[in-house]
């Protein structure tokens, strides 16, 4: 599965009043992991920038007169986000900006680039309804450092939010279970006797106390960023719960 996180900078706050992108950023992962492969461009918005904008992300239009417009960069970008599913924290916001830009070079819009658009802040709000759920609280929620934002940047955001989102999501890809072994294994098997009685004992590896050691100290550290919602712990904490009321009595001291 092919995702791709994207998030923009922009001279204002509506498109519908000719505000304009001025800095757009993607990175790509492939079945949950990066790839490397990126887009980030500056554009010069050919306006001026509105002073509150200016202060979230530090660019005036100075900064940006001789950069490509989009419409020098529009055919590049819609190849790379042609056909994958997008990530973006607030959508309605980039979406509708990048829609603009489109309809204003005469491209299709956005639905029709992404096979599926994807808001971190609406699955933020639904997870966590009355809190927090700036892109800086997920960042503080879930463990990821965003120590180096002093100003929004659509590149560092786009970075931040990549590991927000396999935090958010952490697990769900692996719920299904394949039950067919893969071909490698399925040949080695009719090699070594074929039948499932006939098959080589299972060789089981148990970890080290290093291994033990780490993967307790990685549960306590998830056990803390979801505030007591790591489900192997409670499943640990249930057992052994069951294991002490299932235990017999001790037997009185003789008088």
């Amino acid at each position: 599965m092919r995702h791709l996180i994207l998030d923009t900078e922009t001279t204002g706050l509506d498109p519908r009043q000719d505000h304009r992108i001025i800095e757009i950023a993607v990175l790509e992962l492939v079945d949950r992991r990066p790839t490397g492969r990126t887009l980030h461009m500056h554009l010069d918005p050919e306006r001026e920038i509105d002073a509150g904008a200016t202060e979230v992300h530090g660019m005036r239009w100075d900064d940006l007169r001789g950069k490509p417009k989009f419409g020098d960069i529009a055919a590049e970008l819609i190849a790379f986000l042609q056909g994958a599913e997008w990530i973006i924290h607030n959508a309605p916001f980039d979406v509708g900006f990048l829609d603009a830009e489109f309809s204003r070079h005469g491209h299709p819009l956005c639905d029709v680039h992404a096979a599926r658009i994807i808001d971190t802040l609406a699955m933020a709000r639904e997870a966590f309804p009355g809190r927090r759920n700036s892109l800086d609280a997920l960042c503080e929620r879930f463990g990821v450092d965003n120590s180096g934002r002093t100003l929004h940047g659509a590149l560092l955001d786009a970075q931040l939010l990549s590991e927000v989102w396999l935090s958010m999501t952490r697990g769900q890809d692996a719920l299904a279970i394949d039950l067919t072994p893969p071909a490698p294994l399925r040949e080695s098997l009719r090699r070594d006797g074929g039948g499932p009685g006939e098959r080589p004992p299972l060789i089981v590896l148990p970890p080290s106390a290093d291994e033990l050691a780490a993967h307790a100290s990685y549960l306590a550290a998830l056990d803390k960023q979801t505030k007591g919602g790591c489900v192997w712990l409670a499943l640990e904490r249930d057992a052994a719960t069951a294991t002490d009321a299932a235990a017999p009595a001790p037997a009185s001291a003789a008088a």
